[in-house]
């Protein structure tokens, strides 16, 4: 979570009206390191996080599932190129389960 505007503009505002940036940092409770960050922006708006790119698509891994719903996990992995353990944490994101039938 970042911090509001209002709050970085009185940071900024303090500091650039006379009290010192570590002042300020004890003051409003930020670290020193925000602060200079904040006084050499341009623009004091949060900028928005950037979506990671990610080596496994989930879409073509739940179609991999629907079309190969027998395949092992270390059979996912070699076809996408990634590690078992990635294809485990897709599937579990994914809520895909492999359930045995039920003994009848």
């Amino acid at each position: 979570m970042s911090y509001s505007v209002d709050l970085r503009e009185r940071v900024v505002g303090y500091v650039r009206g006379g009290g010192g940036p570590a002042e300020a940092a004890r003051l409003f409770q930020i670290s020193r390191t925000t602060l200079y960050r904040w006084l050499g922006a341009p623009d004091l708006r949060p900028k928005p996080a950037k979506e990671r790119r990610r080596k496994l698509d989930k879409a073509a891994l739940a179609a991999h599932v629907r079309d190969f719903p027998e395949a092992l996990l270390r059979e996912r992995a070699a076809h996408f190129g990634v590690t078992i353990n990635a294809i485990w944490v897709a599937l579990n994101k994914l809520a895909i389960t492999k359930k045995n039938d039920p003994v009848l």
